[in-house]
């Protein structure tokens, strides 16, 4: 009888690869980032973790039953495709809550206290003050998306004394949250806050969630931080609220193309703050992943019950 099969598509260390194994020892477990060690797998893999996009034209002949995920999203994966296979898919949600709300601090500080600004000031020898005036103490933010990420943020911003609205598709209250909105209330929440943070996933009831109305109903001093994706903003009219100075500015780690075309008008924008997709990057990110997710979740699997942590709802597409 062939041994059951798990491809990790990534490069493990040796003691996170060991820990699997030990879970698994009757199976083959191939393990590497290159294709071309895993690509003549894929129509016997039981379980595979981490999606690479290649493995798409692949799926419908294969045997997979569970993909656990690299990322938090999963717009990139062949989703209709893997339902009516029935794989379960699994993410890595809350793997990044540490290192994103880090990023989502840093770029509101750094916009409200102009350190962008005085970075490149610096790099050409020029000493004024460039109208710094700002704080971020008791502030209002308004956190689209509470989640993981979105709890942090809003435990975060109570350490600077700020009033935190977040908005959510159950509209259930949360800690650390003053007020939860619903997503057929954000024309309410918009108008209150100081910062807009949008960690929200990308899903076709997200799509273009902000455009120019949403923009025009913001605060003129209001920052808006998106670290979610990009599909989420229609990004030439953020480009043009900018312009118009609809908002005072923006902090942005995602967009519509990556990387970012060279001639976008953002790259020359004063008030903008751009980082390339990298808020979610840290130095434990395989570890949590496999610690806290993976490994309890193929526990369960080999026990015959349902990988329950980040399990995919098809019907949310989160």
């Amino acid at each position: 009888m062939p041994k059951r099969k798990l491809i990790i598509s990534q490069n493990l260390n040796v003691l996170l690869l060991q820990k699997i194994k030990e879970l698994v020892p009757e199976w083959t477990v191939i393990t590497g980032r290159s294709s071309e060690i895993w690509k003549d797998h894929l129509a016997d893999a039981e379980v595979i973790a981490g999606w690479k996009t290649e493995m798409a034209e692949s799926i419908d002949a294969s045997e997979v039953k569970w993909i656990q995920t690299w990322s938090a999203g999963v717009n990139a994966l062949p989703l209709e495709s893997l339902e009516q296979k029935n794989v379960q898919i699994t993410t890595a949600n809350g793997v990044h809550a540490y290192p994103i709300s880090e990023t989502i601090f840093a770029l509101m500080l750094a916009l409200t206290r102009k350190i962008d600004t005085y970075i490149k000031q610096q790099q050409v020898k020029t000493w004024h003050h460039a109208n710094m005036k700002q704080e971020i103490h008791e502030k209002t933010i308004g956190i689209i998306g509470v989640g993981k990420i979105g709890k942090e943020t809003a435990k975060i911003a109570k350490a600077f004394g700020m009033s935190v609205l977040g908005m959510r598709h159950s509209g259930k209250s949360e800690e650390f949250v003053d007020e939860m909105f619903t997503q057929n209330q954000l024309n309410d929440l918009l108008p209150k806050c100081d910062y807009i943070v949008v960690t929200l996933p990308l899903t076709p009831e997200t799509r273009n969630m902000f455009g120019k109305n949403e923009f025009r109903l913001m605060k003129p001093s209001a920052f808006f931080i998106n670290i979610g994706r990009g599909n989420l903003v229609i990004q030439n009219e953020l480009v043009q609220a900018l312009k118009d100075k609809d908002i005072a500015g923006a902090g942005l780690d995602v967009f519509e193309t990556e990387p970012l075309p060279g001639k976008s008008p953002l790259w020359e924008m004063d008030n903008v703050i751009i980082t390339p997709h990298t808020s979610g990057n840290t130095e434990y990110y395989d570890q949590r992943l496999i610690q806290d997710i993976f490994m309890p979740n193929l526990e369960n699997y080999l026990n015959g019950k349902h990988p329950s942590i980040n399990l995919l709802d098809y019907r949310k597409g989160y």
